[in-house]
């Protein structure tokens, strides 16, 4: 290694990335106990080779809410014995510590309290397994926290509004801007979103010289309609977005070609499941950051438990048996046996000249047997590489691929057995299964008025909360705005109302102003129990804090669970009588109306009521593509660090502004790279640390 490399200067900031340590994970377990324990210290170790600035961690240090006392003492032992000394910081802090560590009563970063002696600062949000929780809020990175070895930011108390204010760090000349965001339920987080509540603060002068770097811990995989983050929520201001939760190791960074900015997910530092995305090489990411510009270098962790899984489908070795075959059984046991000797031989290949790795590796085999096989005794199977295995209990995993059933020819030709099958409803609500079928019937039942989201929603207010009038509501709301629309566009035939109709339902799928409606509708028909007196659906929704309201409705505080016991609600009637039925003219009134309602009324006659003009306004983005490249070499490059910065000082830079227009002209987006092709900077190339294609700015 080369101490005289310009890869590492006084305007360098020096990173170590990782996310999802789980320490804690199966430590009772004789063989895979001290897993997690070995990896963090492991990790550490880099940390103090490579002289990093600070540590960078992206949730999840604890597999537990509430970790062991083993887990803590070994967290606290390792952090001190490798994050405490004499090393000197020279990177300053210049936002106000007060609002980027607001959840201790020590609100300053650990190295510049002049009780500790930090040599390596580590900055890390909290994930889903070791978030806050209780009255006080608190979580175990808390605990380190007030212990001054490790600084939690990222925790947002608000259910209502985010705010996300960075931490703002200058090294030389280098200017990085770190923002945070500890875990959130991604169905609330998805709705603060769209509902345009979560905002990310910048700083109001010189927006354009500062390397903006988020941590973020949420589902990057869509697992259902709001139950992810998608990329483009994200600012696009953003240089880098270090991704944690998702445990498989994609650290190379991808970009965005939409938001322009570059997204970078380290995985998991050790196996939590025998799942193909866990079987990836496990690394961890030394990010170096030199003005607007970053190299990001991979780095294999050599400590994780090897894991090799396989899948076998029965069917497909009809050479070696069939389920008609004597003894099949016993042969396909025989085979899967093999298997795993395969497996084993090629674990030690890879463990030669590694003694860090541990000897056992972990085993799957994922046995597909459909087609009239049966399964073996997977604990007699067992017992044959109990010393050879780090998991002997679990090495066979049996599936039986579901049949096919023929179509069932009805008027819409649906195959309700797709819609309702076990696979497919396990882990889906009302809502996804309601859009699945509406969706499924599009082709020759299409809703004309209504759109399958809206639908789904009102269901679900209606199934999971009783809102009885939701359903309703959502009708009368739409057709309220589809009777102003057609009026101000002077439609007047039927043919002509039923093609404007359609077009003005398909112009608002999937947008924000498709949410505001039936947020609007859901409101409407939670006004009208209100109005009623019937508040039975005020302490469940208020129980899970806010998790499944989409409202403001600002509603006294309640601690009532999610049991649907007795309501007090007396008797079912609600008192609408014959007054459902009367037809009664439309407008903006609340009023019911019968015209949503009442099936047998023609599409002109519920297009007949006068109306005003509704105003919709869309805004448009335009983007300009930029040529961006990431080198992610494993050379190995030191750093001499030099004083000490500092002791703590007033906030220099704490004014923030909220992001404008996304057309907001900036002269340097993104993560810019240097490596011009003029014959000038050819003798610079060997020296250029961050190499690359230039990076245009947006216009």
């Amino acid at each position: 290694m080369s101490s005289e490399s310009t890869l590492d200067d006084e305007d360098t900031f020096k990173i170590l990335i990782a996310t999802d340590v789980h320490l804690g994970y199966l430590e009772k377990d004789a063989i895979r106990g001290a897993d997690t324990y070995t990896t963090l210290e492991e990790i550490l170790k880099y940390a103090k080779t490579y002289q990093v600035d600070f540590i960078l961690l992206g949730g999840d240090l604890f597999h537990e809410n509430k970790p062991t006392r083993r887990c803590l003492h070994n967290c606290i032992t390792m952090l001190r014995k490798y994050c405490m000394g004499d090393t000197p910081i020279h990177f300053n802090i210049l936002s106000d510590q007060t609002i980027n560590f607001n959840t201790t009563q020590f609100p300053w970063v650990n190295y510049q309290d002049g009780n500790l002696n930090i040599s390596i600062p580590v900055f890390s949000i909290h994930g889903n397994h070791d978030d806050p929780t209780g009255a006080e809020g608190l979580c175990a990175l808390d605990l380190l926290s007030a212990s001054g070895l490790v600084n939690h930011f990222g925790h947002s108390q608000s259910v209502e509004r985010i705010e996300i204010s960075p931490i703002l760090m200058q090294k030389g000349n280098t200017k990085l801007a770190l923002y945070g965001l500890g875990s959130i339920p991604d169905e609330r987080l998805y709705r603060m979103f769209v509902n345009n509540q979560v905002t990310m603060l910048r700083p109001k002068e010189d927006q354009d010289e500062w390397f903006n770097l988020f941590t973020i811990h949420q589902n990057r995989s869509k697992h259902g309609p709001t139950n992810y983050i998608p990329e483009q929520f994200l600012d696009e201001f953003l240089d880098l977005v270090v991704w944690g939760h998702e445990h498989e190791c994609l650290i190379q960074p991808t970009r965005n070609e939409q938001q322009l900015f570059y997204v970078t997910q380290p995985g998991s530092s050790v196996a939590t499941s025998l799942s193909p995305g866990e079987a990836a090489k496990k690394h961890i990411g030394l990010l170096r950051v030199k003005g607007r510009k970053m190299n990001l270098q991979k780095i294999p962790l050599k400590t994780v438990r090897q894991f090799f899984i396989q899948d076998v489908v029965l069917a497909d070795y009809q050479d070696l048996f069939t389920p008609d075959t004597p003894q099949v059984t016993k042969k396909v046991e025989n085979f899967c046996c093999a298997k795993v000797n395969e497996m084993l031989d090629e674990a030690e290949r890879e463990r030669l000249g590694c003694p860090l790795t541990p000897e056992k590796p972990l085993i799957r085999i994922r046995v597909d047997y459909s087609g009239g096989f049966e399964a073996f005794n997977t604990s007699r199977f067992s017992q044959k590489f109990v010393d050879r295995v780090a998991n002997p209990k679990d090495i066979i995993h049996f599936l039986r691929r579901r049949e096919q059933k023929e179509d069932i020819k009805d008027e819409v030709n649906i195959d309700y057995g797709k819609l309702v099958k076990p696979t497919a409803v396990e882990g889906l609500r009302v809502e996804d299964l309601v859009k699945q079928y509406l969706e499924a019937a599009e082709k020759t039942v299409q809703l004309s008025l209504l759109t399958e989201q809206g639908m789904g929603k009102a269901i679900q207010e209606f199934v999971d909360k009783d809102e009885k009038d939701a359903i309703e509501e959502l009708i009368t709301y739409q057709l309220e705005k589809t009777q102003r629309h057609l009026q101000a566009r002077g439609v007047t035939t039927e043919q002509d109302i039923d093609t404007e109709v359609r077009l003005f339902r398909d112009s608002k799928k999937n947008t924000t102003e498709e949410e505001n409606e039936i947020k609007e509708a859901i409101n409407r028909a939670k006004a009208h129990r209100l109005e009623r007196g019937d508040d039975h659906g005020i302490s469940d929704e208020l129980a899970d804090v806010a998790m499944d309201s989409d409202d403001g409705l600002e509603l006294p505080p309640a601690t009532r669970g999610r049991g649907r016991g007795g309501r007090g609600r007396g008797g079912r009637g609600r008192g609408r009588g014959a007054a459902a039925s009367e037809p009664k003219p439309s407008g903006r009134g609340r009023s019911k109306k019968s015209s949503a309602a009442t099936p047998s009324r023609s599409i002109m006659q519920a297009f007949q009521a006068p109306s005003q003009r509704s105003s919709r306004a869309g805004a448009s983005k335009s983007y300009v593509a930029d040529d961006i490249t990431i080198d992610d070499s494993d050379e190995d490059f030191p750093i001499m660090k030099s004083s000490r910065a500092p002791p703590r000082t007033a906030s220099s830079s704490s004014s923030f502004s909220k992001p404008s227009s996304q057309s907001q002209s900036q002269s340097s987006r993104g993560v810019a790279f240097d490596d011009s092709d003029d014959d000038d900077d050819d003798d610079d190339d060997e020296d250029n640390p961050f190499k690359g294609p230039s990076h245009r700015g947006r216009r």
